[in-house]
């Protein structure tokens, strides 16, 4: 991968990307992946621009999950050819491997913190165990981070003394601390109370205004409707329909889209809705 398409952990930027014009900071080429004989997704092409927000919903087991975590290597490629910045991003190990995961922050579901350190340790530890920071200097971006998530008061709180919502925006500022060009969400919500949902969506709409590259698995249609650039919709491991929000969710082409918007939308009233 070219070095001077990568922000690297060592650069001072935490909310701010500034992306060329119109050019693809991810593209699938005919991707397929299996697992066994069963094929999770199918031949998908797809771009996404520097800078765009791009929403990725449908039914479960779709192929959605799957999909994103082809993007960092954290499934491999069965078929076909993944691009990232135009550079080739398959069958990477050791050194390039890992100067493409610096790129790419990925959120999970789970959060997946250390129950043992801090949270405050928690986003620093990829600074100073991998890429040779000291510690108070990770410590003093750490503390940063997480005070644009809102939880600068919690720096020395275990994750066990922080509810969900304030642990997903610590799994995301641990995400953004090598200062990512690419940021992918696995259903960033899922695992959520109702009421702690929203705290964690204002956060990824703050970062949808800064200008780094989000591709966001997710079942909040709110958040797919109001801050998504656009919306694609799979079944089946096969990108069905792709349209701006608004398209989308008033105008759905594909028969499968507009059968899932009217149970996600009009749950009691299912003959009524999007596509209607």
């Amino acid at each position: 991968m070219q070095q001077d398409t990568i922000s690297t952990a060592a650069s001072p930027a935490v909310f701010s990307h500034s992306p060329a014009a119109k050019t693809a900071a991810v593209e699938f080429r005919q991707v397929s992946k299996s697992f066994g004989p069963h094929e999770v997704i199918r031949n998908v092409d797809l771009r996404v621009d520097s800078g765009e927000v791009v929403a990725v919903c449908g039914p479960s087991g779709s192929g959605k999950s799957t999909l994103i975590r082809l993007i960092n290597q954290l499934e491999s490629v069965t078929r076909g050819e993944i691009l990232i910045n135009d550079q080739p991003a398959q069958n990477l190990k050791g050194a390039a491997l890992r100067q493409l995961r610096t790129h790419i922050g990925f959120v999970f579901q789970q959060f997946n913190l250390y129950a043992h350190l801090t949270a405050e340790d928690n986003v620093s530890l990829a600074l100073i165990k991998v890429h040779g920071w000291k510690k108070n200097v990770a410590r003093e971006k750490a503390r940063a981070l997480l005070g644009r998530v809102g939880l600068g008061d919690k720096a020395l709180h275990y994750p066990d003394e922080l509810s969900g919502g304030q642990q997903q925006r610590v799994a995301i500022a641990r995400a953004l601390v090598t200062d990512p060009g690419i940021i992918l969400f696995d259903e960033p919500t899922s695992a959520l109370d109702p009421e702690m949902i929203g705290e964690v969506l204002l956060v990824m709409q703050e970062l949808a205004k800064s200008g780094i590259t989000m591709i966001v698995v997710t079942h909040e249609m709110s958040f797919a409707r109001e801050i998504a650039d656009r919306v694609i919709f799979m079944d089946g491991g096969e990108i069905l329909e792709q349209a701006q929000p608004e398209d989308f969710f008033l105008r759905p082409q594909h028969p499968r889209a507009q059968r899932f918007l009217q149970k996600v939308l009009f749950p009691l009233h299912p003959q009524t809705g999007a596509g209607r």
